[in-house]
C-alpha cells in the first residue's frame, strides 16, 4: 500500500512540475522590464522556445500561437516585449 502511496505522489509531483507550474504568466511578464538584460529573463520565464539573431539584434519567443511572450534584445538587453493570451 506504502508503494502505491508513493507513486500516486510521486505522478501529482511530476504532473504539477509539467503542467500546473508554468513561468509563463502574467505575473512573470509584468517583471519583465527595458534593460533587463537576456540571463535576467531567462531567469524569470525559463529559455525560450525559439530565438533569431543576426547584427546584434536578438527576437525570442516563449510559448505557443495562443500563449506566448515575445521579446526582442539589442546587445542582450530588452527593448521591447509582448504577450497574448496570458
Amino acid at each position: 500500500m506504502k508503494r502505491l502511496q508513493k507513486m500516486i505522489v510521486t505522478l501529482f509531483l511530476l504532473s504539477a512540475a509539467l503542467f500546473g507550474c508554468s513561468k509563463l504568466n502574467q505575473e512573470n511578464y509584468n517583471k519583465i522590464k527595458v534593460g533587463m538584460d537576456y540571463q535576467e529573463v531567462i531567469s524569470i520565464i525559463g529559455n525560450p522556445d525559439t530565438c533569431d539573431a543576426g547584427m546584434g539584434m536578438k527576437k525570442c519567443v516563449w510559448g505557443d500561437e495562443s500563449k506566448n511572450v515575445t521579446i526582442q534584445f539589442v546587445v542582450e538587453k530588452v527593448v521591447f516585449s509582448s504577450m497574448k493570451g496570458l
